[in-house]
């Protein structure tokens, strides 16, 4: 792949299979199947989804990101014979190695070099163009580079009911669920914190309390728990994701909280507070919701004045995970 194929190898992005075509014990094409496309608009488009069950459902896709014919093996039907092949035992072989099914391939094609005539005979589907933008450490490339066609190849005849349904079935499940917020979200986090009566001493704010009660608490949203988790979640943001959460400014540079500032924040804030400031924020959102789930708790060893076990019961929405209201 390095020396024939005109990007290269490819690293092990994510959960990765490499596949090897022989005929009569000669190789004569090489695959590499990766983790898709974190944004692709054509593919989310023909998909359905929403971006609350994209990220969540992102690991039942794979990207076919590289696929190399080895010169002086560019037979008749030959590539498109591999694919089917592989069309009928990557799903077997996603299971076996990581726990869970794929429901859709993808792939992108720079239509400078190629037209995608293959993929176009292996029935993939063409839905459209991407942006031309690229993924840098940063985040996303400020100028747009050569956009490539979008091809995506369903696994099973209701891949696109399935991904797009409210409710993922429990086939294809993993783990516990998780969301990303969106640039508009993250911004107006800050301004719900606001009011809130900062606990810390003057000599020790460094960071404005609003920013880690923001970064803290989208890192929840997001599937993270603990303040150790939260502190990866935030380090792990790029410059432009920082900015959106007003984080100390230095030297040009967008500084997160360490992992004892968010603790002694977090434990420091007034929960009756935060919990208003929550409840409004979620208010804003709230709408996406399409159903509700009512259910109760009984807190661990909460006794409350009259030494009786404390229950509460809560209200939360089944395509955002936000508890609307508690009570007691």
């Amino acid at each position: 792949m390095l020396t024939h194929h005109y990007l290269g190898a490819l690293p092990k992005i994510g959960n990765t299979i490499r596949y090897l075509a022989e005929v009569e014990e000669r190789w004569v094409g090489l695959l590499n199947f990766s983790a898709p496309a974190l944004k692709c608009s054509a593919r989310d488009r023909w998909i359905g989804w929403g971006y609350r069950h994209q990220y969540d459902r992102l690991n039942l896709v794979a990207n076919n990101s590289r696929f190399l014919i080895l010169p002086g093996c560019h037979h008749k039907n030959l590539a498109s014979q591999i694919l089917s092949r592989l069309r009928r035992r990557i799903q077997q072989d996603w299971l076996d190695r990581f726990g869970h099914p794929l429901l859709l391939l993808e792939t992108f094609v720079d239509p400078e070099r190629f037209h995608g005539t293959l993929y176009r005979a292996s029935n993939w589907i063409l839905v459209g163009t991407t942006q031309g933008y690229r993924r840098t450490r940063q985040g996303y490339s400020e100028q747009t580079s050569s956009r490539k066609l979008v091809f995506v190849q369903p696994l099973q005849r209701n891949t696109r009911v399935l991904l797009s349904n409210p409710q993922l079935d429990v086939r294809y499940q993993t783990g516990k669920a998780r969301m990303k917020l969106t640039a508009d979200q993250m911004l107006s986090l800050y301004d719900f914190f606001t009011k809130i009566d900062d606990p810390r001493r003057a000599q020790g704010r460094k960071h404005p309390l609003p920013s880690i009660l923001s970064l803290s608490a989208a890192a929840i949203l997001c599937g993270m728990r603990g303040y150790k988790d939260i502190f990866l979640w935030a380090e792990s943001l790029g410059q432009k994701a920082r900015s959106r959460f007003r984080c100390r400014k230095r030297n040009g540079i967008y500084a997160v909280p360490s992992r004892t500032v968010i603790r002694n924040a977090l434990i420091g804030v007034d929960p009756d507070q935060l919990d208003y400031a929550l409840g409004a924020w979620n208010a804003q959102y709230g709408i996406v919701d399409e159903s509700l789930a009512i259910d109760g708790k009984t807190m661990c060893n909460a006794i409350d004045e009259n030494n009786r076990q404390t229950h509460i019961m809560s209200a939360i929405g089944h395509e955002s995970g936000h508890c609307y209201t508690q009570k007691k």
